[in-house]
């Protein structure tokens, strides 16, 4: 009797059901959303004061790339002769998030070592070839390593937007493993990029617009995660 006497009211009355389980979920939402949006905000606020690293040229003759800081393509530029060269540089955690170097399966955390081992892609372009030389190197703040050495589709270093730049993945062979071939052939290839000042005296300006552009970005993930939030907001009031 009692199941007839729902199923009817339900049937004919459906809505007294519904907006209080509406009215409870937006409630929760708004909820939700608010609190985000201050913790957005909070933490918005706080990256925002702090200061920025000293100021730091890169070493002659490299120029720094228009519009580096907002691309994902290469930083500096320099020329050596009739060749064309174009450097970008990421950290290790941008490569190897979460690396366990101690194997006891626990992700370290050293902030020392995404700060002081920098990886560099290093193009050498001449007039006339569609390909480049390529360099994967490690750079620390008293030595660089070579990786790998590897030939590449040419990089376009003349667009003034570096995105239309961006670092390029082989598709093809990219070359033996750099520590098996003749150690004499290594210490040219060093010898190659040492002439063309490639060394460690670009760390400090590479450390530092790494800090410059990871504050950058972080401000604008804040700025744009809060604008959506709120954007939606908005849309539930209207």
């Amino acid at each position: 009797m009692w199941k007839k006497v729902l199923t009817c009211a339900l049937q004919n009355q459906p809505w007294r059901m519904l907006p209080s389980r509406t009215s409870t979920s937006n409630t929760v939402s708004s909820a939700v959303n608010a609190m985000l949006l201050r913790s957005l905000k909070e933490h918005y606020l706080e990256v925002s004061k702090m200061s920025p690293p000293p100021k730091v040229n890169p070493p002659s003759p490299f120029t720094i790339v228009k519009g580096a800081l907002d691309g994902n393509g290469p930083v500096l530029r320099r020329s050596y002769g009739e060749e064309e060269i174009s450097i970008s540089v990421m950290r290790l955690a941008n490569i190897i998030p979460g690396v366990d170097k101690d194997g006891d399966g626990d992700i370290d955390g050293d902030v020392d070592d995404d700060i002081n081992q920098l990886f560099l892609h290093v193009d050498v372009s001449k007039p006339g070839q569609a390909e480049s030389l390529h360099f994967l190197c490690g750079l620390y703040p008293d030595a660089l390593g070579i990786h790998s050495v590897s030939m590449r589709p040419k990089v376009d270093t003349s667009a003034s937007d570096s995105d239309s730049a961006s670092i390029v993945v082989p598709s093809t062979y990219n070359g033996p493993v750099f520590e098996d071939i003749d150690e004499k052939m290594r210490d040219a290839f060093h010898g190659y990029i040492e002439e063309r000042d490639i060394n460690d005296s670009l760390f400090p300006f590479l450390q530092a617009w790494l800090y410059v552009k990871d504050h950058r970005n972080l401000m604008r993930w804040f700025k744009s995660v809060g604008t959506f939030i709120n954007e939606n907001e908005s849309a539930k009031e209207a």
